[in-house]
């Protein structure tokens, strides 16, 4: 987030810099804030589900590969698979 910023405007401004893609949010899947979940520091993530509007999905400086998946892959970095079981679960796929 960027100082000022509401998190609803960080998330769509982050979706559009990270994925090419504009969207339009759902809802909350969660406050992910445990301490631990990063080895790299305290790193809190604040998720939405939220579906495409307009644009290509394309990687940027940020991200190294952007696809999309029906299903969580078997290696996912430090807790996003839970994260995206919660998601799943909010849209009745999990």
């Amino acid at each position: 987030m960027e100082y000022g910023e509401k998190v609803e405007e960080a998330a769509l401004r982050e979706a559009k810099e990270e994925t090419g893609l504009d969207v339009e949010l759902l809802e909350l899947v969660g406050v992910y804030s445990d301490p631990d979940r990063d080895p790299r520091g305290h790193v809190i993530s604040i998720v939405f589900l939220a579906k495409p509007k307009s644009g290509s999905l394309r990687p940027s400086h940020e991200t190294k590969e952007v696809r999309l998946f029906d299903r969580i892959p078997d290696k996912m970095a430090f807790d996003h698979a839970k994260i995206l079981r919660d998601a799943f679960s909010k849209m009745k796929l999990g």
